[in-house]
């Protein structure tokens, strides 16, 4: 049986990059089960919850995510699209001891946050890289998740 992995990508924040949500979670589910693909529909809106969310309340979203996050192997996060919600799951998968891939595209324009950018270090599990193609991103992917057990 394979991995158990989460992916945090931006839902309220903004649905600007659902589409590479998408090609990263089924990169991501050649090497397990994700149990968030559902951040990667280009159904789920920013706005309303639909899906898989839609009949939750949002205190019911919250603690089914926080028991997919402490129950996976590893946490894969598009960090491009500033969002709340990811920054806590990474603040989270940080205290349950998870390793983290963050990936970030600075050719947007954007800065990423520096609670992101700087907590790599050799105490905890948290790993940042920068990306220009997709093709890198799921590269970087690849080399993180053939690492975790």
């Amino acid at each position: 049986m394979g991995k158990s992995l989460y992916f945090c990508g931006s839902i309220r924040g903004g649905r600007d990059d659902a589409a590479l949500y998408l090609k990263i979670v089924e990169h991501m589910k050649l090497y397990g089960k994700v149990l968030t693909e559902h951040v990667a529909s280009p159904e789920m809106s920013a706005s309303e919850s639909t899906g898989v969310d839609a009949s939750l309340t949002t205190a019911e979203i919250h603690d089914r995510d926080m028991i997919w996050l402490s129950d996976c192997d590893a946490v894969v996060a598009e960090v491009t699209v500033p969002s709340l919600g990811v920054g806590y799951e990474i603040g989270r998968a940080m205290n349950f001891n998870k390793p983290i891939l963050c990936l970030f595209r600075p050719e947007t324009g954007r800065r990423l946050s520096a609670m992101i950018d700087g907590a790599p270090n050799p105490s905890n599990k948290i790993t940042v890289k920068t990306y220009t193609e997709v093709q890198e991103a799921l590269n970087y992917v690849t080399a993180f998740l053939s690492t975790c057990s």
